[in-house]
């Protein structure tokens, strides 16, 4: 199983496991975060880069492979999201660039295996 396998299926076990508490905080907050993404007044590729700018930020490598994923999946090219990558890396400063390699190494890996499904 590589890296995005592996990370998509334990983040969709565990919210199985998350959502099966039955804890209606938890379910409204997810409800929430996802309706955040949805398209609205903002296209979903403006929100998505907004999310990975901000979850660069905060250093959330889990927030960032998602927003990654989805950023992948809503069309985003590789200089839109080195964009992004700069503008995270201006705001957040050089202790984002721990994540910032990281968050390439997972872009690489999305787009090898968008390649390999063609």
């Amino acid at each position: 199983m590589n890296l995005i396998e592996e990370f998509n299926a334990y983040r969709s076990e565990m919210n199985e496991k998350i959502m099966a508490s039955d804890n209606k905080v938890i379910k409204r907050f997810f409800n929430l975060d996802t309706n955040t993404y949805a398209e609205g007044a903002l296209d979903v590729k403006t929100k998505e880069m907004i999310g990975l700018a901000c979850s660069m930020v905060l250093r959330c490598d889990d927030c960032i492979k998602y927003h990654l994923g989805k950023s992948y999946e809503a069309g985003l090219n590789k200089e839109q999201i080195f964009e992004v990558f700069s503008i995270a890396t201006i705001i957040g400063g050089s202790i984002v660039i721990p994540h910032l390699r990281r968050a390439v190494e997972y872009w690489e890996l999305l787009e090898q295996e968008g390649k390999s499904d063609v």
